[in-house]
């Protein structure tokens, strides 16, 4: 009984030994660190703080990386080789003959890219960048947990630079959308991507602006700008608030170097939702339209027009026909809201009207003639022929050359002559025999002397020329009309 009774004891004065000596620990480990902190001027409360911090984005991060894919493609390029100038010399094919001439010949080999992609279905639907999935001949999805699937095109929409495509998988992770339009400057973002190819990156930053636009990446652009670190590899990853919503898709950046200099650009959440619904739903991109040719308010205008600010979009010509001219708008007139909400710039209006279902009435609020006006306006939708473009497919030498019509935003967004005809570049493909001559924003006015005023008639030219016949071009550049030749020797 005694033996069992010291035991015992022994065990408890074991116990309170190790309690007396684990709050001594404590107590010097605490005075330590609070002495360490005060000796290097960093408070506890301040430690704390970042500490939450720091918690709170790895938390965020760890959330979202599983809805984070990296989508790797390859496509077939054509390198057309020039002739050996020893072989093409006369001199030589005087003696030898014309049976050692070397002809250009073109050569095909496969390039890789690399870029991002958002998990938005558990059935298998990503959102990236159209540049990430152009002309890919195989799209490859590597998911967060080193599965990898095949990808598949479900559509695309060059003009807001938005892609979806497609895995067979089931019960994938899914990123919560946030909503764009509450985004104010200042917030904190992470963007999650795969720069470089280095999977799973986060990097954070603020929202340095919103409603970025005419920057040249897209023909519909609302872009936000951020400070956070996104590099080459980026395109198509997400921008996510401190909640852990998507509120964007990474897309590009302000570079003079290639890499990161403090400035990216992400398209809104909200928008790209509107174009990925449509894209899934109807295989297309359907906008509205209402007719009119808008401005910018500049403060020669406001003074003409007794506008007592520089905010609004200016109507400089209304379509025959249109919805607008139905309404009774009027040029001249300044448009200020659309459906409840401000409207400061042209590029505004146009992408609250393109992302209008047609056959809505939607309220206008317009000044005209120093009074303020209501006009209800039905929404149509976007003419066939105001969005048709040509896909550059041609077996010639403006192969991979898209072009499209002239629309009176891009007269008012480039500033162009009002009397200028022809079709406008949007895009041309690295292998085509015109990428070094030509480039995007170039207007082609005239092929081989033939007037170009529309993308009907540069298709009709393009059909009957020659896979290398020499083609000569008119083209309004830089404010002025040059001539320039492609030629196929």
């Amino acid at each position: 009984m005694f033996s069992k009774i010291k035991v015992i004891y022994s065990i408890s004065t074991l116990i309170k030994t190790w309690l007396i000596l684990g709050l001594l620990f404590s107590f010097y480990f605490g005075a330590w660190s609070y002495t360490y902190a005060s000796d290097s001027n960093i408070s506890r409360q301040s430690m704390d703080i970042l500490t939450r911090t720091g918690q709170a984005m790895a938390e965020i991060a760890e959330a979202v990386n599983p809805t984070i894919v990296n989508i790797s493609t390859t496509r077939t390029i054509k390198i057309h080789e020039r002739s050996d100038p020893f072989f093409d010399d006369p001199f030589f094919r005087r003696f030898f003959g014309d049976q050692f001439r070397q002809f250009k010949m073109p050569k095909e080999h496969k390039t890789a890219s690399l870029g991002s992609g958002v998990i938005v279905s558990s059935g298998g639907y990503i959102l990236t960048n159209y540049h990430v999935i152009k002309d890919a001949d195989e799209i490859k999805v590597l998911l967060s947990d080193k599965r990898e699937f095949k990808g598949k095109i479900v559509g695309t929409d060059p003009k807001t630079e938005i892609a979806v495509i497609k895995i067979e998988a089931t019960n994938l992770p899914t990123i919560t959308w946030g909503d764009s339009n509450k985004l104010k400057v200042g917030e904190v973002v992470l963007a999650i991507g795969n720069p470089y190819g280095l999977n799973q990156t986060v990097t954070m930053g603020i929202v340095s602006a919103v409603g970025r636009a005419n920057v040249g990446i897209a023909e519909y652009e609302d872009f936000i700008q951020t400070d956070a670190a996104i590099n080459p590899g980026n395109s198509g990853g997400a921008l996510v608030n401190v909640r852990g919503e998507l509120i964007g898709i990474n897309t590009a950046i302000f570079s003079t170097s290639g890499g990161y200099q403090g400035i990216g650009l992400a398209i809104p959440s909200n928008m790209a939702k509107d174009v990925m619904d449509s894209l899934i739903s109807k295989g297309k991109v359907i906008r509205g339209w209402f007719g009119v040719s808008v401005q910018g308010i500049t403060q020669e205008l406001a003074k003409q027009f007794n506008l007592q600010e520089e905010k609004g979009a200016l109507v400089g010509d209304v379509v025959e026909d249109s919805p607008a001219e139905k309404a009774g708008i009027q040029r001249g007139d300044v448009i200020i809201e659309f459906e409840g909400k401000r409207v400061d710039e042209p590029y505004q209006l146009r992408n609250m009207v393109a992302n209008t279902a047609p056959g809505k009435e939607v309220e206008l609020k317009i000044i005209r003639e120093n009074n303020t006006k209501t006009i209800k306006v039905t929404i149509g939708e976007l003419p066939a022929e105001m969005q048709k473009s040509s896909r550059g497919e041609y077996n010639n030498l403006l192969k991979g050359v898209v072009v499209q019509n002239l629309t009176p935003e891009l007269f008012n967004q480039m500033n162009l002559p009002k009397r200028l005809k022809g079709v406008i570049i949007s895009d041309i493909d690295e292998d085509s025999p015109a990428a070094n001559d030509l480039m995007r924003g170039d207007i082609i006015q005239e092929i081989n002397k033939k007037r170009i005023t529309n993308v009907k008639d540069y298709e009709n030219v393009l059909s009957k020329l020659k896979p290398n016949e020499d083609i000569l071009l008119v083209v309004f550049r830089n404010g002025s009309s040059i001539y320039i030749t492609l030629s196929g020797k």
